[in-house]
């Protein structure tokens, strides 16, 4: 922080309760919520059938597809653009979704002198 910028007023502990209490404050746990935890577990069902089936699955696995590459890397592989593609995915939710609610209750406990 360099000594331009403007002083935050940081906001009293009775303002939190009040915020996190507030209805927008409620909805945007709730929109959070319904993206994360959906998505956490997709995640974490991909990611142990893979692990399941590198670990019991041998043959499978090992299938080659085209040249070096088998079923096995292909889906390691895959583990790597799914986690890239969730992330593209949250990027997109919050910015549509939880960004301009975030920016509301910031402003409101922000530029409201208590």
């Amino acid at each position: 922080m360099s000594t331009t910028d403007p002083v935050t007023r940081i906001p009293e502990p009775d303002v939190w309760r009040e915020v996190h209490r507030s209805a927008d404050f409620v909805a945007l746990r709730r929109r959070l919520r319904s993206f994360v935890f959906p998505m956490t577990a997709l995640f974490l069902a991909w990611y142990l059938l893979y692990v399941l089936l590198a670990d019991y699955a041998h043959e499978f696995m090992s299938i080659t597809l085209v040249g070096n590459i088998n079923v096995g890397l292909a889906l390691g592989l895959l583990q790597f653009v799914s986690t890239f593609g969730i992330t593209a995915l949250y990027v997109r939710f919050a910015n549509r979704h939880l960004d301009p609610v975030a920016d509301r209750i910031r402003r409101e406990v922000e530029e409201e002198p208590r």
